[in-house]
């Protein structure tokens, strides 16, 4: 498979759509063909509203600080709490996050909405050495 264009793309912070939810969560969303990236702020007592995604994918990092996520498992509510460099992934889940520390959390979200191809094979593989086609 080939990319449209094999050139690196940086897509700078300016460029991207900033949002202040009603909440007071601060995102600022990447959107690609293939996939989103947002990075989210998620201010001290902010608590989001219950919410699902039918096809996406939802991965989030958190890059500093700690959120609670609450998700609804066999009819009753169950929660964790996910700090600096924990990855959750919550699939199709009915859930929210909330942040009860004293602190802002940071997090990002990788969305996309997957094949149902395995592709961990590729994932491990792809990588190509190119010393030699450095001069």
């Amino acid at each position: 498979m080939t990319l449209e264009n094999d050139a690196i793309d940086i897509t700078r912070q300016a460029s991207a759509i900033s949002v202040t939810k009603s909440s007071g969560t601060q995102v600022d969303y990447y959107l690609y063909p293939e996939f989103e990236i947002h990075v989210n702020i998620l201010p001290t007592g902010v608590v989001q509203d219950w919410h699902k995604h039918q096809q996406l994918d939802e991965n989030i990092i958190v890059t500093s600080g700690e959120i609670t996520v609450e998700y609804l498992e066999n009819g009753h509510v169950s929660s964790q709490t996910v700090q600096e460099n924990d990855v959750l992934r919550v699939k199709r889940s009915i859930h929210r996050l909330l942040n009860q520390s004293s602190e802002p959390a940071q997090f990002i979200v990788f969305r996309f909405v997957p094949t149902g191809q395995e592709q961990s094979e590729l994932m491990k593989q792809d990588k190509v050495d190119c010393e030699n086609e450095i001069k």
